[in-house]
Parts: structure tokens; C-alpha cells; sequence
């Protein structure tokens, strides 16, 4: 789909945002998922990083670095940037 201002109709924008809220809610399961996995999944196992138990170092700094994966993806394939108005570029109401 095309992000430059001007050429999505008001319907294609609609159907965009809808996307982006779709992927958004998508992405947020995948996150929780991720910290499920990583805190709870781990948590069986004896290793320790520094004196940390690896659930503590999954739970947190690896579902933080998947959440920003995610958000860079979503940024560069999933968002577009698009005006919702619907009034032309250079003509004012008052």
C-alpha cells in the first residue's frame, strides 16, 4: 500500500489502520507469549548468567529485545504514514 499523503482514498486509510490494529494486537500476543516462554520455560533449568538465573534474563532483557524487533518490524513493513483528514493539502476552512 502507498504512504506518501495523497493517494490513499479515505476507505484504503481505514483498511490501513485496521491492519496496523490487527498487527498491533497480533504483536502483543507474540510479546506475551515470548515472556511466557522465556521466564516461565526457563525457569526449570539450573544456569545461571552473572549469578542470574536464565528465567530472569529470558523474562525480561529477551522479551525486551523481542518487543523492539517487533516494533521495528511493525515501523517498517506494517505502518504507513498517512493523513486521516479528508480536505485537500492547501485549502483552509474556518
Amino acid at each position: 500500500m502507498a504512504s506518501s499523503k495523497g493517494e490513499l482514498t479515505y476507505r484504503q486509510k481505514m483498511l490501513q489502520a485496521n491492519k496496523e490494529a490487527k498487527a498491533t494486537v497480533v504483536s502483543l500476543v507474540l510479546c506475551i507469549v515470548v515472556w511466557a516462554v522465556a521466564g516461565f520455560g526457563l525457569a526449570g533449568l539450573d544456569v545461571k548468567v552473572f549469578g542470574t538465573p536464565a528465567w530472569i534474563i529470558g523474562g525480561t532483557v529477551g522479551t525486551w529485545v523481542f518487543a523492539i524487533a517487533v516494533a521495528v518490524f511493525l515501523a517498517k513493513c506494517v505502518f504507513a504514514d498517512f493523513d486521516l483528514d479528508e480536505e485537500e493539502e492547501g485549502a483552509n476552512r474556518d
